[in-house]
């Protein structure tokens, strides 16, 4: 069970690891955000990291995010779905979450277009790429990118934001780099034909200096936060 001490080192360790990256890589200060994936980690976790001005929570699994989200409605949290989508789950997406990382069809964003509550701001949406086109992943290719991205940013009540990637793991920093910026090329090619996209949704604890190098606008951090993930109930 993590504790609020160890949670608020880890915060800071893991934002000064952010801010060295930001400053060694040219990067603006303050360029890059922190989404702290709170998976498997109880309600209290999440409370804990929030007292240390952590707002940006991603989950991946839908009904134990709902219950989190209920236990913790009067905190001022961001809400990040960044896990696989199935059709029959989208609607509670829609209404519960800020923001879906994990978007790589066009139907999915469809329904989670049409679902999204009237009285909500826009959902903001990545699309996931399949930048090293594995069989295991979900995300589109990158021949699909360009002609997904027009479709999806012509839905009502969703906005397209950027691009997320969670690519093979790589062994050296500069095999890193490589792959990160081959996702950084995309998403550059999509802003150059007139998309204006600003997030760039890439790294994890491993790689976080080496997605900084080549774009990231978002971390997404988990065990260097949170310690071990809990096994499923």
């Amino acid at each position: 069970m993590p504790t609020n001490i160890t949670i608020k080192e880890n915060i800071a360790q893991t934002r000064e690891r952010i801010t060295a990256a930001e400053k060694k890589f040219n990067r603006a200060a303050g360029s890059v955000a922190l989404l702290a994936v709170s998976k498997r980690q109880p309600a209290s976790a999440i409370l804990m990291a929030h007292e240390q001005q952590q707002f940006h929570f991603g989950e991946n699994y839908l009904q134990e995010a709902l219950n989190k989200i209920d236990a913790l409605q009067d905190q001022p949290i961001i809400w990040h779905y960044i896990g696989a989508i199935q059709s029959n789950k989208t609607r509670p997406i829609a209404v519960h979450f800020d923001w879906v990382h994990s978007v790589s069809n066009l139907k999915i964003a469809t329904r989670l277009s049409s679902q999204r509550p009237k009285t909500l701001s826009d959902l903001n949406i990545c699309l996931q790429f399949n930048v090293c086109d594995e069989s295991s992943k979900s995300g589109a290719s990158c021949g699909e990118l360009s002609i997904l991205a027009a479709e999806i940013a012509a839905l009502p009540r969703i906005k397209l934001r950027g691009l997320m990637a969670i690519p093979q793991k790589a062994t050296t920093f500069a095999q890193q780099r490589t792959i990160f910026h081959a996702v950084q090329q995309a998403q550059q090619h999509l802003i150059d034909t007139g998309h204006p996209l600003d997030t760039l949704s890439l790294g994890m604890s491993a790689d976080l200096e080496a997605a900084i190098a080549e774009g990231s606008t978002m971390v997404r951090i988990g065990t260097a936060i949170f310690g071990p993930r809990k096994t499923a109930p």
